[in-house]
């Protein structure tokens, strides 16, 4: 087990290093959050500092916007360069066969979103645990507060079962947005296209955190220390 788990930290640094290398001087990169991000920003600020690469970013967290500070040759760029980003990286929460994910276990998925459809090239990052055959995990689900009864009794109408996201000392967890999570669950969920138009069409709810398109290049890190790279397209 030791072994398998020192194969994998490899593999994530190897992975996390292959990606970083391929960023061009000038680019504007999107930044999810979570904390493969964060190892990938670190890595790409290290090469851009050591290399005088001029990279613009913007992160989806304050997390991700704390690490690229750090880094001196990272320029943390407004929300209005958004239509104009070149390549978002981002983690995932669980990836299916279709490339379909689950994200949003940080809290960022509204932001997340945002950034990957914008950018000419989408990359996902993520070990090999979190490629499935179908996708099953609990659906975080962001709804205003005001509307926080209302979108839990639709979900539970539409089959799922919404648990509202709390901290550890129970306090609910709150969003950069303002907003509040219900980590809802559904199952094998046969059909993520449906279920994401159900949850989406439900009133008061902000975003959802089934991705069905956004994924154009999967980087794997593999248990026995290797990496794989999916072209989706």
């Amino acid at each position: 087990m030791k072994a398998e788990n020192a194969n994998s930290g490899k593999a994530l640094e190897a992975m996390v290093e292959k990606l970083a290398l391929e960023i061009q001087d000038g680019s504007l990169i999107g930044l999810g959050s979570g904390a493969t991000v964060a190892a990938f920003a670190r890595r790409l600020g290290r090469r851009a500092e050591e290399e005088e690469l001029l990279v613009s970013v913007i992160p989806s967290s304050l997390q991700i916007q704390l690490v690229a500070e750090e880094w001196p040759g990272f320029m943390v760029v407004p929300s209005t360069m958004i239509p104009d980003i070149d390549i978002t990286v981002d983690g995932v929460d669980q990836i299916d066969e279709k490339f379909r994910m689950i994200k949003g276990g940080g809290g960022a998925l509204y932001r997340e979103r945002v950034l990957l459809q914008a950018a000419s090239k989408r990359v996902i990052m993520g070990d090999e645990t979190k490629h499935v055959r179908q996708l099953y995990r609990s659906v975080p689900v962001e709804t205003s507060f005001f509307a926080r009864d209302f979108v839990e009794s639709a979900l539970l109408k539409i089959g799922g079962k919404p648990k509202l996201r709390l901290l550890e000392k129970g306090y609910p967890f709150i969003t950069e947005n303002g907003n509040v999570i219900f980590d809802t669950d559904f199952g094998i969920i046969e059909k993520p296209e449906t279920l994401l138009s159900e949850i989406i069409s439900i009133a008061g709810v902000i975003e959802a955190g089934i991705f069905l398109n956004e994924c154009d290049v999967l980087y794997q890190a593999n248990q026995d220390g290797s990496v794989q790279v999916f072209e989706v397209r």
